[in-house]
């Protein structure tokens, strides 16, 4: 049964959440009251309030919502998706056009941080990468102070890097959260063809090898499907994701 609590919403209609709220009961009464939004609305970028938008699920964007040339104003967008991409790693599907490509390349976990964030601000734009979402993501980072050439599962939200290099040359590149045995994916690039695909394919053995549950790739789209990964309903991915910490 979800808890009574005082849901708040904007003019818009979108549910508003605060520092004060629990984020697990959000997504509860997110769930229960059949929210068909994928946005919520919150306005802190404190560590500790991001982290636990992450640890309850939600995947954290950010715009700019000022108009004009005018200072930026940021909100953050916490994302529950309606329909979510998980790869079960059983279900990995390697073609054999890419399966010959896989030895030329080293993946490397959890190194290039911070130039592999920043990049992928450089190489898809900053209108949901926003700068103080950077920043806070970096943040929980730091505060964390892990700094190891591997990636284990982990009990609270932990930002994380996956690297691929080719001759000493890196490649191709993502970050995303650890959530448990969850890592979530949130952006990536790749600098030459088929590095792309190459890197989430190691990523995946990787962190299937490593003790992680599945590998969540956010929002559905046709080249996930292709590598094996399913479309999960908001209500199968929360049970899920709690069930992993």
């Amino acid at each position: 049964m979800v808890k009574r609590m005082n849901l708040k919403y904007t003019v818009s209609g979108y549910l508003y959440i605060s520092p004060e709220d629990d984020c697990h009961d959000i997504v509860d009464a997110m769930l229960a009251t059949d929210y068909n939004e994928e946005f919520c609305i919150a306005v802190d970028f404190s560590a500790d309030f991001v982290t636990r938008l992450m640890e309850a699920g939600f995947l954290v964007m950010s715009m700019n919502i000022s108009a004009g040339e005018g200072e930026p104003q940021y909100i953050l967008l916490p994302k529950l998706h309606l329909t979510r991409s998980a790869l079960f790693f059983e279900n990995l599907h390697v073609k054999k056009s890419v399966r010959r490509l896989l030895g030329k390349y080293e993946l490397r976990a959890n190194t290039d941080f911070q130039y592999i964030i920043d990049r992928c601000v450089e190489k898809h734009g900053a209108d949901w990468l926003t700068p103080p979402l950077v920043d806070c993501i970096k943040k929980i980072r730091d505060l964390n102070g892990q700094e190891q050439q591997s990636l284990s599962p982990w009990a609270h939200p932990w930002p994380a890097s996956f690297a691929l290099y080719r001759d000493g040359e890196l490649a191709a590149g993502e970050f995303g959260i650890v959530c448990g045995r969850v890592y979530t994916s949130y952006s990536g690039f790749y600098n030459e063809d088929n590095a792309g695909t190459v890197q989430i394919i190691l990523a995946a053995r990787y962190l299937q090898e490593h003790g992680f549950s599945f590998f969540d790739m956010g929002m559905p789209l046709d080249y996930k499907a292709r590598l094996g990964a399913i479309d999960i309903s908001p209500d199968e991915f929360v049970r899920l994701f709690r069930a992993e910490f």
